[in-house]
């Protein structure tokens, strides 16, 4: 699948800080239960790359990708723990490069015009923004689509279960990122069927 393809699967992509590598299948399991297939799961902590390989293994029809990739030799790494694709904060063609010699689907940040304009150059035409609310939230999608028509978003930062069908009712959205879905109280508990409640809300927010 191409980004833009794994783009459409859901409408919410969670955005996935595991601490516990323990908690990644039962996590992505609730979430697929909940009809939430496109799982982003960051390298901010030590448990990230243990918990990509533990989901790819035992959960397959997760999409599963890895987020927060910031050097290009984790491109290698995230592909053979099993990575199905990539999202980074920021792009440089360095990370661009180790993108394609991966093979390896890339979702990357941008944040300013002059930003869409480098990843275009660079082949890309779906990408994060990121922070999206910071960045000027909806308003700031809307105006990104005048001059970058052809571009797909997903915007990333700050996004809520209450914003998030605003961007989704716009043509230059592809999902949303969204880190409400798993929050961090039903993660300590365990509380699956919780959080398969909430996937189950996420996924019926496209229009």
């Amino acid at each position: 699948m191409n980004i833009r393809e794994i783009m459409r699967v859901s409408p919410v992509m969670p955005v996935i800080v595991l601490d516990n590598v323990a908690d990644a299948v039962p996590l992505a399991r609730a979430l697929v239960a909940g009809g939430i297939r496109v799982l982003e799961v960051t390298l901010r902590t030590a448990a990230g790359m243990a918990s990509i390989e533990a989901i790819s293994r035992e959960v397959p029809e997760a999409i599963v990708g890895v987020g927060t990739v910031t050097r290009p030799e984790q491109f290698a790494q995230v592909k053979a723990a099993g990575a199905q694709f990539a999202v980074t904060p920021g792009l440089t063609s360095e990370l661009a490069q180790a993108a394609r010699q991966a093979d390896l689907p890339l979702l990357p940040g941008v944040m300013t015009p002059s930003e869409v304009i480098a990843a275009l150059a660079e082949g890309f035409d779906a990408m994060k923004l990121f922070p999206a609310e910071q960045a000027g939230g909806i308003s700031m999608i809307k105006a990104m689509g005048g001059p970058f028509p052809d571009v797909l978003f997903c915007p990333t930062g700050g996004v809520t279960v209450e914003t998030a069908p605003q961007y989704l009712a716009l043509k230059n959205i592809g999902c949303v990122g969204g880190s409400w879905l798993v929050p961090k109280d039903k993660l300590a508990s365990g509380d699956w069927a919780g959080i398969t409640a909430l996937a189950a809300a996420a996924a019926a927010l496209r229009p």
